[in-house]
């Protein structure tokens, strides 16, 4: 547990310009009162272990995204069982021991995303589109969610074995992009591809007619991917209320109270209209 205030708060990635997790951050720790400023740290892969060991000596907190978050996992001394789950940390903290603990808040969050569009969360077939730390917190969700499996494809066909194998009969490989969403009622993309372009991880065409459409990737005015999908009669939504729901359950982790997620939210909404 965390007994005093982080000395830094940061989000660990490599790019992490995009981000908009200090806009709504930043507002929670404003409107609770907490002298903290939360910031950005775009660290190669390279730079890493240096910046951990001076993480760990400020004792400070924060998030992890791509392509970080196997790592943080592999560092930590300590893991929530969430995280030892989904096999990667996206929120981390110093314990009083001086422990460096990682957690996993991003199934939290696929269930938020899931409840904005609507989804039916039961006796369902969810296609993932991915195979590193955002599709491990999908398939992680999915198992509360009663008789549903996961189909997966991934562009690492050894990593993608490796995360099937993870979470047993519920997740199911599939040869491609193209044979996981056939017949799914959700589709879901969990690589970072649309993030800083205009790419799509999947045709709008080859979408079932009637799946629901998840992005974990998130930008500012939604994706293309969102945007095209909704266009075409799916119920669409990127990973706004994803990045959301992970960022307030972080901050009940660093400070041990909940932030006003009403006052996240509005910050948030200002800085995604694009």
């Amino acid at each position: 547990m965390i007994g005093r205030l982080p000395g830094r708060l940061v989000l660990l990635g490599h790019p992490v310009s995009h981000s908009l997790s200090p806009v709504f951050q930043n507002a929670a720790l404003r409107h609770a009162g907490i002298p903290l400023t939360y910031e950005l740290l775009d660290v190669e892969p390279s730079a890493l272990a240096e910046t951990l060991r001076m993480l760990r000596e400020a004792r400070a907190a924060g998030n992890v995204t791509i392509p970080h978050k196997s790592a943080l996992y592999s560092a930590c001394d300590v893991l929530t069982p969430v995280a030892a789950r989904v096999g990667a940390v996206n929120t981390f903290w110093v314990d009083n021991r001086g422990a460096l603990t990682g957690d996993n808040t991003d199934v939290d969050g696929v269930d938020a995303l899931a409840d904005v569009i609507g989804v039916r969360r039961q006796a369902c077939v969810v296609a993932c589109l991915g195979s590193g730390g955002a599709a491990a917190a999908l398939c992680a969700a999915v198992e509360r969610w009663p008789g549903t499996i996961v189909r997966l494809a991934g562009r690492s066909p050894a990593r993608t074995r490796a995360l099937a194998e993870r979470f047993g009969d519920r997740v199911q490989l599939a040869e491609s992009a193209g044979a996981a969403a056939r017949g799914a009622n959700l589709v879901v993309n969990a690589t970072p591809i649309g993030m800083c372009d205009s790419a799509l991880p999947l045709a709008i065409a080859a979408l079932p007619r009637d799946a629901d459409v998840m992005d974990l990737v998130y930008r500012a005015g939604e994706t293309l991917w969102v945007r095209e999908a909704r266009a075409a009669g799916h119920r669409a939504a990127d990973g706004c209320e994803m990045l959301l729901r992970q960022g307030a359950v972080a901050f009940e982790r660093w400070f041990h109270q909940t932030p006003d997620v009403h006052v996240m939210r509005q910050a948030l909404q200002r800085a995604a209209v694009g």
